[in-house]
C-alpha cells in the first residue's frame, strides 16, 4: 500500500502572510513539483484529508488543486485522489551556432548612459514621500468600478475623454494654450510623446536640432528614429535662433526653464524661433516638462500658445507633479497633425493605462492635483534655494537658485574633477548626473542635482562629501 502524503512537510499555509491561504498553498506544491519532491504519478490527499492536516477549509484545498490543473501539472478525476502529471520533457534540438546581432537603430537606443549608483537628489526625480498616495488610491478605487465601454477594449486609444477635456480646460486656463480635446494625445509620458513625433514629423537622415547642453532624452529619441542630432549652444538668453539650420525638421525646446541650465527663453529668441518654424517648414517641439513649478519671476505662456500656425507640438506630463512610474503624459498638436499622429500612437502601442488616466481626470476635476502642486511647491522651493546656496560656496562651482523645476545644473571649474565627484557621491548613495553627459559640443562639467528630496541633512551630507573630494575642511 502506498503511504499517504503528508502535506504538512510541503506546505505551511499561514494567515499572517499576505496571500490567501489557496495561493500560498497552489505556491507551495507547484514547486514541490517543479523542484522534484513530488513526482509524477503521486497522488495527493483528498481535500478533506487535505483540510484536516493543514487547518484549513476544504473550499481552499479545492481552490489550489484547481489552480494546479488550470497550470497543467495535476490531474483531478471524478472518484480520484488528484494525480501529479509526469513532466513534460523538453524535446531535444540542435545547437545553435548562428549569433544575432542588433540593427544600427538598436545600438544607438541602447547606447543611452544610465544612471547607476544611488537615487537620493537624482536630477528630475520627485519627492517619494510627498506622493499622494491616499488621494490616488481612492481615485484609482472610483475609476476601477466605472471604466467600461471602448476605453476598456481596444477604443479611445488617444486617452480617456475625461481626461483630454479636464487637460484642454487647464492648458487654456495655466498656458494659455486654445485646443480641443481633440488635438490632445495621452502617452505614457514625455519620452514616449517624443519618440512618437520623431517617427511620425522626420525621415531617418533628417536633421533635429536641439538644445546644448540638453535633455538626454530628447537625443535618444532623435536617434532611436534615425535623425540626425544638431546641438545648439544655449547662452543665459537660451537657445541661439541664429544657430538653428533652416534644414532642420525638428527643434526640440524647454523654453520655460532649460534643462539642465535653468535659463528661460528671451521673448526675442522666441518670437525668432517661431519665425524659423514659419519659414523653414520645420517643426518646434516644446516639452514643458516642470512649468507646474515656477516660484521666481512672472510666469510666462507657453511657446505654442504664441504660434500662428501648426509650427509647435506641445509635450507635457505629471511625471513631476504625481510620480514618473504612473507613466502619465500628453501631445498637443495641431490640429491638421492630429490624425497621423493618432494614427501612429495606436500603430506603435505608445498608450497609457486607462485606469491611471482616470485617476488623473478625477484629482484634476476634485481639486486634487491641484492642491498637490501647491503642497509640493511649499516643499520644492526653500529646498532647491538651500541646494543652490550650499553649492555656490565652493570654491570653483557656480550655481544658481533655480527659477522652478525640480533640479540646479552646478557648474565645476577647472580644479574639479567631475568623474571623481561623482563617483564618490554614487557610492554614499546619492545619483546626480554628471553635466557633460548633457553636453555635445559644449565643455561644460559639473553635477545636475534633483532637490526634490533635498532635506537639510541631505544637502548637509552632499557637500561634505564634495568637500572631501576637493580635501576641502568642513565647518
Amino acid at each position: 500500500m502506498t503511504k499517504p502524503l503528508l502535506l504538512s512537510l510541503l506546505c505551511a499555509p499561514d494567515p499572517e502572510r499576505p496571500d490567501p491561504l489557496a495561493v500560498q498553498l497552489y505556491h507551495d506544491l507547484l514547486a514541490a513539483i517543479r523542484d522534484g519532491r513530488l513526482d509524477g504519478g503521486a497522488r495527493l490527499p483528498s481535500s478533506r484529508r487535505a483540510a484536516e492536516e493543514l487547518a484549513v477549509s476544504r473550499s481552499t484545498v479545492n481552490t489550489a488543486y484547481d489552480l494546479l490543473r488550470a497550470e497543467g501539472v495535476v490531474a483531478i478525476r471524478q472518484g480520484a485522489a488528484p494525480e501529479v502529471l509526469p513532466a513534460q520533457q523538453p524535446t531535444a534540438r540542435p545547437a545553435v551556432t548562428a549569433t544575432r546581432t542588433v540593427s544600427e537603430r538598436g545600438a544607438r537606443l541602447a547606447e543611452t548612459p544610465r544612471r547607476s549608483g544611488g537615487s537620493m537628489m537624482a536630477p528630475g526625480q520627485p519627492s517619494e514621500a510627498a506622493f499622494p498616495a491616499d488621494d490616488w488610491a481612492r481615485q484609482l478605487r472610483r475609476v476601477a468600478r466605472r471604466v467600461q465601454g471602448p476605453a476598456f477594449a481596444y477604443g479611445e486609444t488617444d486617452g480617456l475623454p475625461a481626461l483630454r477635456s479636464i487637460l484642454a480646460e487647464r492648458l487654456g486656463t495655466d498656458r494659455g494654450l486654445k485646443v480641443d480635446p481633440d488635438q490632445i494625445l495621452i502617452t505614457p509620458g514625455t519620452q514616449a510623446s517624443l519618440a512618437l513625433v520623431s517617427h511620425v514629423m522626420a525621415d531617418p537622415g533628417d536633421l533635429a536640432a536641439l538644445e546644448d547642453p540638453c535633455h538626454l532624452g530628447a537625443r535618444i529619441a532623435f536617434g532611436g528614429a534615425g535623425l540626425t542630432p544638431h546641438p545648439v549652444p544655449v547662452d543665459r538668453h537660451g537657445i541661439d535662433p541664429q544657430e538653428v539650420p533652416a534644414a532642420a525638421r525638428l527643434l526640440y525646446l524647454t523654453p520655460s526653464n532649460q534643462y539642465p541650465m535653468g535659463v528661460r527663453l528671451t521673448r526675442p529668441h522666441r518670437l525668432a524661433l517661431l519665425d524659423w518654424a514659419a519659414r523653414s517648414g520645420g517643426t518646434i517641439l516644446e516639452d514643458d516638462y516642470d512649468s507646474e513649478f515656477h516660484w521666481r519671476g512672472k510666469e510666462i505662456a507657453a511657446l505654442a500658445s504664441e504660434a500662428r500656425g501648426d509650427e509647435v507640438i506641445y509635450l507635457g506630463s505629471a511625471s513631476k507633479a504625481l510620480a514618473p512610474g504612473l507613466r502619465l503624459g500628453w501631445l498637443v498638436g495641431p490640429a491638421s497633425l492630429m490624425d497621423p499622429l493618432r494614427r501612429a500612437q495606436r500603430n506603435l502601442g505608445m498608450l497609457a493605462n486607462i485606469h491611471a488616466q482616470g485617476a488623473l481626470a478625477e484629482m484634476m476635476r476634485t481639486g486634487g492635483y491641484r492642491a498637490q502642486l501647491a503642497r509640493i511647491a511649499r516643499i520644492y522651493e526653500p529646498r532647491g534655494r538651500a541646494l543652490a546656496a550650499a553649492l555656490a560656496v565652493l570654491p570653483g562651482v557656480e550655481a544658481e537658485p533655480p527659477d522652478g523645476g525640480v533640479q540646479v545644473a552646478a557648474r565645476f571649474d577647472d580644479t574639479w574633477s567631475e568623474e571623481t565627484a561623482i563617483t564618490a557621491l554614487r557610492e554614499a548613495g546619492f545619483g546626480p548626473n554628471p553635466l557633460s553627459n548633457h553636453c555635445q559640443v559644449v565643455p561644460l562639467k559639473g553635477l545636475v542635482v534633483g532637490f526634490a528630496d533635498a532635506t537639510p541633512e541631505r544637502i548637509a551630507q552632499f557637500i561634505h562629501i564634495l568637500k572631501a573630494v576637493r580635501n576641502l575642511p568642513n565647518y
